[in-house]
């Protein structure tokens, strides 16, 4: 009886202890597979080296290890499979699943800050500086002209205008520009150098223009030019065209306002018509003018029927308005002995010495 329970328990135990013994078998099998490394096709690196981690997935405790310089800022270059797989075996790297690829390529990150960015950095540092205007405004022009700035990925940060120097004597400019890297290495500095002015928009001519001569749209385009060239006194195209030139104009010209006066509708000895109008009268004459005018001004035109000269104001094109002129109030006197009936008169006889004795 004894022994039939010792066998008994021993096959309770044997079987409650299976699974445990499985799942300790399960747990060394797996400790013992190796993940194989698997190659990648296409690399990207934002640092200045190629590490191991970077070619391949599952590189372990190799991954750290530096094994090619990286193409420059900006642009991708290959290997060929077989010499990576030489490089990785030095490094004691083997197993890899090369997924039948010939050659990887390998692409370093950067950020790109295009002329037109650092221009427009580099006008908003000097914005409102020492007489400048807004940085729409200004005109830069560099010593060296800086094309495009490849920068390595990690910098990051806006660029920050940390030195900025302009003499407004001769236009020079000299200004640093910062990025920050979200690395926390030392920033990346820019400097830039070389002359600033500031630009308005101005009309300028396409042709030369003589005094007198009435500007056509073809006449006028609209260009930038300096302010201290053109000053505070440029005319805008809409303002030009329509105009009269006060004087001989050049082409290419920038036109002020002071070159420009509305268009005399009235020409020296030309034939106009004479208008006058008042309360139920309207009455038109010719006449022939004897100064130029345009609207408003007043002119002496001849009355070419009277013969007389007579003022009026330009009113229209050879039309010339005469203002009627009041009638002067009469004098009281004169109004009264007009109204009252005459005064009988005596009248002497001069033919006889001695007037007659009346019956």
């Amino acid at each position: 009886m004894i022994a039939r329970a010792l066998l008994l328990a021993t096959a309770l135990i044997a079987a409650s202890s299976a699974p445990a013994v499985a799942q300790t078998q399960d747990a060394f099998a797996n400790r013992n597979v190796i993940v194989a490394p698997v190659l990648r096709a296409n690399v990207q690196v934002s640092g200045d080296l190629v590490r191991i981690g970077d070619v391949i997935d599952n590189a372990g405790s190799a991954a750290q290890i530096a094994i090619y310089r990286a193409p420059d800022l900006g642009t991708t270059g290959s290997l060929p499979v077989a010499q990576v797989l030489n490089t990785l075996r030095a490094h004691h790297v083997i197993g890899v699943d090369t997924r039948d690829l010939r050659e990887i390529s390998v692409t370093r990150l950067a950020r790109t800050l295009e002329r037109k960015d650092i221009e427009l950095q580099v006008a908003r540092a000097l914005e409102r500086r020492n007489g400048l205007g807004d940085a729409a405004n200004l005109a830069l022009t560099f010593d060296r002209d800086p094309g495009d700035v490849r920068l390595d990925s990690g910098f990051s940060g806006s660029p920050q205008a940390t030195i900025v120097r302009y003499d407004n004597r001769n236009g020079r400019f000299d200004v640093t520009l910062e990025i920050t890297n979200e690395n926390g290495t030392a920033p990346v500095k820019l400097r830039f150098t070389g002359t600033a002015i500031e630009t308005v928009e101005a009309a300028v001519l396409t042709r030369n223009i003589e005094r007198n001569e009435i500007l056509k749209s073809s006449d006028v385009v609209v260009e930038r030019r300096p302010k201290a060239e053109v000053g505070t006194d440029a005319a805008t195209r809409d303002r030009a065209v329509g105009m009269q030139a006060r004087r001989q104009l050049r082409a290419a010209q920038a036109i002020k306002t002071a070159d420009l006066a509305k268009p005399d509708l009235v020409q020296r000895d030309q034939n106009v018509t004479l208008i006058y109008e008042t309360t139920g009268i309207y009455l038109t004459m010719r006449g022939k003018a004897l100064d130029n005018g345009t609207e408003g001004d007043v002119v002496s035109v001849m009355n070419l029927q009277s013969k007389r000269t007579v003022s009026g104001t330009v009113i229209g094109r050879g039309q010339v308005s005469i203002t009627p002129v009041a009638a002067r109030p009469a004098q009281t006197s004169d109004a009264a002995s007009s109204l009252s009936p005459a005064a009988p008169v005596a009248v002497a006889t001069v033919s006889s010495p001695v007037a007659p004795k009346a019956e």
